[in-house]
């Protein structure tokens, strides 16, 4: 007889046990709250291909820009206060960075995203056969101020603008 109660007790416990693991299981998504009248739309979506962090200080702003490029077109020689981080969402981008007295270009292509530090001078050129349609993000703007600051051509970079 002992040794059925004591079987009865560890079953009890066991099951007992189950539903307290049920229960807690589903109260974890309990704890999220929906958003409520709230929508939003996915603009685009790129896999970073690049290092880079981008600082953000207190006061500063962020601006949010839609680019379109066409074919042969580009940004010119610039750099950014606070960094950029760029999506491309149609095209292509061939990004010349500068660092010392050495020019990088590399290509990216619709579905990535690239990363320009702040302050880091670059040139992206649209080098398809199509429009390049972007999405660029810039923290650490001045209130009021360009995401961009102007750069002359770089004379180790010559000759990688149009």
């Amino acid at each position: 007889m002992k040794h059925f109660a004591r079987r009865r007790v560890q079953l009890g416990l066991m099951t007992l046990g189950f539903v307290g693991l049920f229960v807690a299981v589903n109260a974890v998504p309990g704890a999220a709250t929906p958003a409520v009248d709230q929508t939003f739309t996915v603009l685009a979506r790129g896999t970073v291909m690049n290092q880079g962090r981008i600082p953000t200080e207190q006061g500063l702003q962020v601006v949010t820009l839609e680019i379109f490029t066409k074919p042969g077109g580009s940004s010119g020689w610039h750099s950014h206060p606070g960094g950029a981080i760029v999506v491309i969402e149609q095209g292509e981008v061939t990004l010349t960075v500068v660092h010392g007295d050495e020019c990088t270009a590399t290509r990216f292509t619709a579905g990535q995203t690239f990363i320009e530090l702040p302050g880091e001078v670059g040139n992206a050129m649209n080098t398809g056969s199509i429009m390049t349609h972007s999405y660029g993000m810039f923290p650490g703007v001045p209130v009021g101020g360009s995401p961009r600051i102007d750069q002359p051509e770089p004379a180790s970079c010559s000759g990688t603008r149009r």
